[in-house]
């Protein structure tokens, strides 16, 4: 094959939030597929915040950091263009973690299949996907709410964000959301049915906000943020509350790291568990979240929003813009036409 692949890759590690100088944008020849290979054309190119921490050079991660010169990692959603492997036929339509590139060769073996007919294809980066998979099993396993319960969830516009608030509401519960935006809260509130949200960058005391908004204390805490607004959740906690720490996003790009109010005797007083988790922890049970994901979705009881920006040449930009909280929704890089 004579195209070209163009290609981002790292170009320096960012101090503070990255810079689109931090990539470079180079170009090679498109691989050909050895025997047991295949070629996938990237159509959806996925943007999420776990990549900023593969851009520092921290080896006590759960994965390796990506290194100066080479591809950034992501997954993509894309076509079949050639294939040396009996289990892909050309045409088909996959899902894989082949990075910010046009094209990749994979061996299948980390390769989903993607049903278009079930959803559209982009689905399988957002609500059926990692970002929705992490909701169903940060929330059903690690916080395991009950009817009635209240949930409260930090980064609650997101990708995933928006999907855990809409699995407390199947399950019964009373939902809160926080996010950056009054355009965010109003989709909290009227497009996704939480019973109520504030605007953390309109609001001065978070503690006291929370304990107006609710009353009745906090049973679940749904944690993607971090930094004050979680400092401020934990007196408003109840007895026997579970935490899920998902993500803190408000930590990724500082210089230095923020000094906080040690608040853990809440932990004593009111026996609160708190936990972290990767969705990769439930890769065995998979299939079990996303046919109960796909079942909701058809039958309207979820819904989901991405922020999509066209063209490869802007991934970086994409990228920035969703660290800084520009999306609603899951964030995607449309690169190509189905």
């Amino acid at each position: 094959m004579s195209k070209t692949n163009r290609q981002f890759v790292l170009a320096s590690r960012p101090s503070g939030y990255p810079k689109e100088s931090d990539f470079n944008l180079i170009e090679a020849p498109v691989s050909n597929p050895s025997d047991g290979q295949l070629l996938i054309r990237t159509i959806f190119l996925s943007v999420d915040p776990y990549m900023r921490g593969r851009m520092n050079n921290n080896r006590g991660s759960y994965a390796p950091p990506v290194e100066n010169g080479q591809v950034m990692t992501g997954g993509i959603v894309g076509e079949v263009v050639q294939s040396k492997n009996p289990n892909f036929k050309e045409g088909e339509i996959v899902q894989g973690n082949l990075g910010w590139q046009e094209y990749g060769i994979s061996n299948g073996e980390e390769l989903i299949k993607v049903n278009p007919d079930i959803a559209p294809i982009s689905t399988a980066l957002g609500i059926l996907g990692m970002p929705g998979l992490t909701a169903y099993f940060g929330l059903f396993d690690i916080c395991q709410p009950k009817a009635e319960e209240t949930v409260l969830v930090s980064g609650a516009a997101g990708a995933v964000g928006s999907i855990v608030g809409q699995l407390a509401k199947i399950e019964g519960c009373r939902v809160v959301g926080i996010a950056g935006t009054d355009q965010k809260i109003n989709y909290l509130l009227e497009g996704l049915g939480f019973d109520a949200a504030f605007n953390y960058k309109k609001t001065e005391n978070y503690r006291h906000k929370l304990k107006k908004l609710v009353p009745q204390g906090t049973d679940v805490y749904f944690d993607n943020v971090g930094g004050e607004i979680t400092d401020a959740v934990f007196p408003n906690l109840n007895l026997g509350a579970r935490i899920a720490i998902c993500g803190q996003i408000s930590q990724y790009n500082l210089t230095e790291p923020q000094l906080g109010p040690r608040l853990f005797q809440y932990f004593i007083v009111k026996r609160i568990r708190m936990q972290g988790f990767l969705v990769f922890d439930f890769i065995n049970r998979y299939q079990e979240g996303l046919q109960r994901m796909t079942k909701w979705l058809h039958s309207d009881k979820l819904k989901y929003h991405e922020t999509i920006v066209e063209g490869f040449e802007n991934t970086p930009t994409a990228f920035i813009n969703m660290l800084k909280g520009g999306n609603i929704g899951k964030q995607l890089v449309k690169v190509s036409d189905l």
